[in-house]
C-alpha cells in the first residue's frame, strides 16, 4: 500500500462536494414483549462521494440499527422505521418497494458486517459468493463473473486468487475473510459502503492492513464510506467527519479535528479522556464516565446524558437541540458555548489524579514459567486437513517470571498462544513439557486437595462476563458458591454476607445479589466476575482479555478497579490482552508473543520507548492513536502478510515471513530469548 498524500490525509471541509446520502430525522422502534425500544431517535447526518464518515458511541446507542435501516434490513416485524427520510441520490429509500430496493442493495450500497465468518455461507465457495452479486446485478456470464472475482481478490490483497476462489470460508484466516467481505462489497462498484465494526474481530496489524485498503479504495474509486465503530483511534486515523451518538441520538457532529481536539459535548469529552493512549505519560488514573446509559424502553425526558454529566444544569430537564456552535460543528448541549468560549476550560481540562504504582516485591517470583510447551494433535479423521495427523504447537518454549505485586502484560495477535499460557497456569490444560512453579512449587503434577488449595490462590477473570456466569443462578449464589465449596466461610449466611461485602468492594450494591446475570450490564457483569475471583482470597489472578468486550467508558472503570484492588490486596496479575495502550497503562512488564514463542520481554517503559524486536515495532506502528493531528503526522506502516498457520509454522524464526529485516539466516536459525539490555530480553539474531 502506498503512503497517502498530504492532500488525501487532510480533513475535508463541510459543504464541499454533493451529498450522496442524507439521513434526515430518522426514528426506528422495536416492538418487544416488554414494550417499545426507541433504538434511534431523530438522527440526521450526510455523506458525500469519496468521503469517510464515522458513527461512534457505546453499545446500544443505535449505530448499527441506523445502518440496517439504510439497507432496509431491519428485523421484521419487530423493527420498523416510524419517521424520517433516507435520501440516496435524491430518492427516499424508505418509499421504494422491495424489488426496487433489491436493485440498489448490493449494487449501489453495500455493507460489510462485523463478523465475516457468520456473514459468509460456509457451504459455498468463496468464488460463488463473490460471483453471485455480479450475475444478479450486472448480468455477467459465469466466466465473466469468475474473471471479475479473481480481479477483486487480487485488488484486496489476496495472493493466488485463482486457486482461492475454489476454497471455503473456513480455509481463510479472519483477516482474509474480512478481505473477502470487502471484495463482495466492491463487486458491483458501489457508490456507498457501510462498514459495521469491520475490524473488531481482527488483530491490530491485520486491522491496519484492512483499513488502509478501504481508505485507499474509497479515495481512488470515489466511494463513500460509513464506518461504525467504538475504536476512537480508528476514527482519528481514517474519518473525515464524525457523528457521536448517545442513547439513540446524535449529540455531536463535526470534522475529526473538531470532535477530537475541540469537543463541545460532555459525553464526547468523556469518551476522549477515558481512552488510555500510547502517546501520553503513564502514572495517571484513567478518567471515566460514571453510571450507565438510560434504558431505551423508558428513556428519560430532557437530555439523556444529564444523569451522568458533571455539568448538568436546570435547563437539562428539556431536550437540547443539535445546533451549530461553530461552522460545521454541532452539539446537543445547552452549555456548548461555554465549552467553546473557555468558560468551562478549567473543569474540562482537569487531569485525572496521579496514582501510585502497586508495590512490587523483591522476593522470589510468585510464578515462574520455564520452557513451557503445549502441543495439540489434530485428529487424522479431520476432513478439513485431508485426513492427516498434524500437531499444533500452540505454546513452544515460553519462559518468564512474575514477582509478587507485579502485573505482567502478555500481548500478541490471535493464535499466538496467550490464552493457552493462561490456561496452563490455571491448570485447565496439562503442559506437553516445561515447568510452572507457583509460590515455589511445580503445579504440573498437583492433584486432589493440594490442587484445590493451589486453585484457591490462583483465580481468573474471563473475557466474556456473560458466558462465564451461570444464567440460572443469582449474583449472590454465583459469588457464594466457591466460598462454600472450598469451605472459606462456615455457612451459607456467612457466604451471603461476604458476597454482599465483595459486591460493594467492586463498586456494586449489595441488593444486586438478588439479580440474575441477564439483569445486569456488561460492565456490571465483569465486576461480578472480579468479585467471584476475590471471594477465594487469591494472591494471583489471570486476567484473560478482561476489558476487550466492554465499551470505552466502562473499560476505564474496570481498569481503575483492578488497579485499586491490586494495591489494596497485594494482588499479582497476568494480564492477557491485545490492546497495547491498555497493557501499557496497567502493566509493570510486558511480554510479546508470536506463533507460540516470546519475541520480547521487558519493563513496560523500555518496551514502548525502545522496542527491539521488529514484531514489537510493527505492533506499535499499527496501533492507532485517538488524535487526528498525531495520526496525520504518521505515515501508514501496516505490516504486510498474513499470520502463518500454526499447523505449518515457518522454519527458523517464526516471524521471518513478515519481517522487514529478515535474512537467509533467519529462515534457518531459531533465535534464543537473550538479554540485550539489563532486564530487556529479545529473540532476534539482528539485535
Amino acid at each position: 500500500m502506498q503512503p497517502q498524500t498530504a492532500e488525501a490525509a487532510a480533513p475535508r471541509v463541510d459543504g464541499a462536494g454533493d451529498d450522496l446520502l442524507r439521513v434526515e430525522d430518522l426514528h426506528v422502534h422495536f416492538v418487544t414483549s416488554r414494550g417499545v425500544v426507541r433504538a434511534v431517535e431523530g438522527i440526521s447526518y450526510s455523506v458525500r462521494r469519496g468521503e469517510i464518515v464515522a458513527l461512534v458511541g457505546e453499545s446500544g446507542c443505535g449505530k448499527s440499527v441506523s445502518s440496517l435501516a439504510i439497507m432496509r434490513l431491519l428485523a421484521k416485524p419487530a423493527g420498523r422505521v416510524v419517521g424520517g427520510r433516507i435520501m440516496f441520490e435524491g430518492r427516499d429509500l424508505l418509499t421504494l418497494d422491495e424489488d426496487e430496493m433489491r436493485e440498489i442493495r448490493g449494487r449501489d450500497i453495500s455493507i460489510i458486517f462485523q463478523e465475516p465468518m457468520t456473514s459468509l455461507n460456509p457451504v459455498l465457495t468463496i468464488g460463488l459468493q463473490i460471483m453471485e452479486p455480479l450475475t444478479i446485478h450486472l448480468g455477467m456470464t459465469a466466466s465473466e463473473a469468475r474473471a471479475r472475482a479473481t480481479e477483486l481478490l487480487r485488488l484486496v490483497g489476496i495472493t493466488d486468487p485463482e486457486r482461492r476462489l475454489d476454497q471455503y470460508p473456513h480455509q481463510f484466516s479472519g483477516g482474509m475473510r474480512q478481505r473477502v467481505m470487502i471484495a463482495i462489497g466492491l463487486a458491483c462498484n458501489p457508490k456507498l459502503i457501510i462498514a459495521d465494526e469491520p475490524t473488531t474481530a481482527l488483530d491490530v496489524t491485520i486491522q491496519a492492513q484492512i483499513l488502509e485498503l478501504m481508505k485507499d479504495l474509497a479515495r481512488r474509486l470515489n466511494i463513500a464510506l460509513v464506518i461504525i465503530t467504538h475504536n476512537l483511534g480508528i476514527v482519528a486515523r481514517y474519518a473525515d467527519r464524525v457523528n457521536v451518538m448517545y442513547a439513540a441520538r446524535v449529540v455531536e457532529q463535526g470534522t475529526a479535528d473538531d470532535v477530537f481536539l475541540r469537543p463541545r459535548h460532555p459525553y464526547a469529552i468523556g469518551l476522549m479522556r477515558s481512552v488510555p493512549r500510547l502517546d501520553r505519560p503513564r502514572g495517571l488514573r484513567l478518567e471515566t464516565i460514571e453510571g450507565l446509559p438510560p434504558n431505551l424502553l423508558d428513556p428519560p425526558t430532557g437530555c439523556r446524558f444529564a444523569a451522568r454529566c458533571a455539568f448538568r444544569i436546570d435547563a437539562c430537564a428539556q431536550d437540547p437541540a443539535l445546533r451549530e456552535i461553530e461552522p460545521a460543528h454541532r452539539s446537543a448541549c445547552f452549555r456548548a458555548e461555554e465549552f467553546s468560549s473557555g468558560a468551562l476550560a478549567e473543569a474540562t481540562t482537569e487531569r485525572a489524579r496521579g496514582r501510585p504504582d502497586a508495590a512490587v516485591s523483591d522476593a522470589a517470583p510468585i510464578l515462574g514459567v520455564r520452557d513451557l510447551a503445549k502441543h495439540f494433535t489434530v485428529s487424522s479423521r479431520s476432513v478439513i486437513f485431508g485426513g492427516e495427523t498434524r500437531v499444533v504447537k500452540a505454546v513452544n518454549g515460553v519462559s518468564f517470571d512474575i514477582r509478587p505485586g507485579e502485573t505482567l502484560g502478555l500481548v500478541g495477535e490471535s493464535g499466538c498462544g496467550k490464552t493457552t499460557v493462561g490456561r496452563l497456569v490455571l491448570k485447565l490444560e496439562q503442559p506437553t513439557s516445561g515447568a510452572i512453579e507457583f509460590e515455589g512449587r511445580d503445579i504440573a503434577g498437583l492433584a486432589g486437595p493440594e490442587l484445590q488449595r493451589t486453585r484457591q490462590r490462583i483465580q481468573v477473570i474471563f473475557q466474556d462476563p456473560y458466558s462465564s456466569l451461570n444464567p440460572r443462578m443469582t449474583i449472590g449464589q454465583i459469588i457464594a458458591e466457591p466460598m462454600l465449596v472450598h469451605r472459606i466461610v462456615p455457612n451459607a449466611k456467612a457466604a451471603r454476607e461476604r458476597a454482599a461485602e465483595l459486591l460493594e468492594k467492586v463498586g456494586l450494591f449489595a441488593y444486586m445479589a438478588e439479580r440474575y446475570p441477564h439483569e445486569m450490564s456488561g460492565g456490571q457483569r465483569q465486576r461480578v466476575g472480579i468479585a467471584r475471583a476475590l471471594a477465594m482470597r487469591p494472591s494471583f489472578i489471570v486476567c484473560d482479555e478482561p476489558v476487550s468486550a466492554l465499551d470505552v467508558s466502562i473499560q476505564g472503570q474496570v481498569i481503575n478497579l483492578l488497579e485499586d484492588l491490586q494495591r489494596e490486596f497485594g494482588l499479582t496479575y497476568l494480564f492477557i490482552a491485545h490492546d497495547l495502550a491498555v497493557v501499557r497503562h496497567i502493566s509493570t512488564r510486558v511480554a510479546v508473543m508470536y506463533l507460540g514463542r516470546v519475541m520480547e520481554i521487558a519493563d513496560r517503559d523500555a518496551i514502548y520507548a525502545q522496542p527491539l524486536h521488529p514484531y514489537t515495532k510493527a505492533l506499535l506502528d499499527a496501533a492507532p492513536v485517538p488524535d487526528p493531528l498525531v495520526e496525520r503526522a504518521r505515515a501508514p506502516r501496516a505490516l504486510g502478510g498474513e499470520i502463518p498457520s500454526p499447523l505449518r509454522p515457518p522454519g527458523g524464526c517464526v516471524f521471518h515471513t513478515r519481517c522487514p529485516i529478515a535474512s537467509e539466516e533467519c529462515k534457518r536459525a531459531v533465535p534464543e530469548l537473550r538479554e540485550a539490555a539489563p532486564g530487556h530480553f529479545v529473540a532476534c539474531i539482528k539485535v
